[in-house]
C-alpha cells in the first residue's frame, strides 16, 4: 500500500493504493473530539450518487459492505479486507451544531484486482486462460492521464512478462491490462504479479496464483 498528500483548495487531498484483499485505514484530518461530529461519505465514480457510510460517528448499515466498515478513535474510517467495489473517493467531513465546519479531507482509494475471465470454468494444462487486472478508481481518465502510469504483468521472479512469447499482453486502457497464455504442468500454483507504477515507483500490485481446476493434493 502506497499514499501520497497534496491540497486542493484548502481541503487536503490524499491518494491510496491497494491491492484487493488488504485491509487499509483512511485518515480523517481535524476530526473533532470523539467523532460525534464526523460524516464519512463515499462517491464511487464521478456518475455515481455520494452514499453515507457515517454520520455523527454512527455507522449507516446501508450498504453490503457495512460489516467491513468501522471507526478509530481518531476518526479514520478501516476497510476491512478491500474488494473492487471499494475503490472511489472518501470523504470525512466535519459538522457542528448541524453546519459543515471546516475543510474536507478527501481520500481517494485505487484498488487494484486481479481476476480470470468470467467465461473460464476450468484451468488446466493445455488450455487458454486470460487474466485481467483493472484499477478500481474515481475517474481513472482524469486521474492517470499522465504517462508516467503503467500497469505491469510480472512473475515470480519480478521479469515483465511482456518480454515473455508466451504471453500475450493487452492494455487498451489506463486501467486494464490482460494477460492471455496456454498453461503447462509447471504453471499450477504459479504466482503472476500485477505492479501498478508510476515511473519507477511501484504503488501497489496484486498477486494471481494460477490453481488447476479438480487437482487434489496428496
Amino acid at each position: 500500500m502506497s499514499s501520497a498528500v497534496s491540497g486542493v483548495s484548502g481541503a487536503e487531498v490524499t491518494d491510496v493504493f491497494i491491492g484487493s484483499g488488504e485491509s487499509v485505514s483512511l485518515s480523517c484530518n481535524d476530526a473533532l473530539h470523539q467523532c460525534s461530529s464526523t460524516s464519512w461519505i463515499y462517491t464511487k465514480h464521478t456518475r455515481s450518487p455520494t452514499v453515507e457510510l457515517f454520520t455523527g460517528g454512527i455507522k449507516k448499515n446501508n450498504t453490503e459492505r457495512s460489516e467491513r466498515l468501522s471507526l478509530t478513535s481518531d476518526c479514520s474510517l478501516n476497510i476491512y479486507k478491500t474488494t473492487q467495489h471499494d475503490g472511489g473517493l472518501y470523504t470525512c467531513r466535519q459538522y457542528v451544531n448541524g453546519r459543515h465546519h471546516g475543510p474536507d479531507s478527501d481520500v481517494y482509494l485505487h484498488v487494484l484486482h486481479a481476476s480470470s475471465s468470467s467465461s473460464q470454468t476450468e484451468i488446466r494444462a493445455n488450455t487458454p486462460v486470460t487474466l485481467s487486472c483493472q484499477l478500481f478508481t474515481y475517474d481513472c481518465d482524469h486521474e492517470f492521464s499522465d504517462d508516467g502510469y503503467q500497469l505491469v504483468w510480472m512473475n515470480q521472479t519480478d521479469v515483465d512478462l511482456q518480454t515473455d512469447s508466451r504471453y500475450q499482453i493487452r492494455s487498451d486502457e489506463i486501467c486494464l491490462i490482460s494477460l492471455t497464455t496456454t498453461l503447462v504442468n509447471e504453471d499450477d500454483n504459479t504466482e503472476l504479479r500485477c505492479v501498478l507504477k508510476h515511473k519507477n515507483d511501484i504503488k501497489t500490485s496484486v498477486t494471481y496464483t494460477v490453481r488447476f481446476t479438480g487437482k487434489t493434493s496428496l
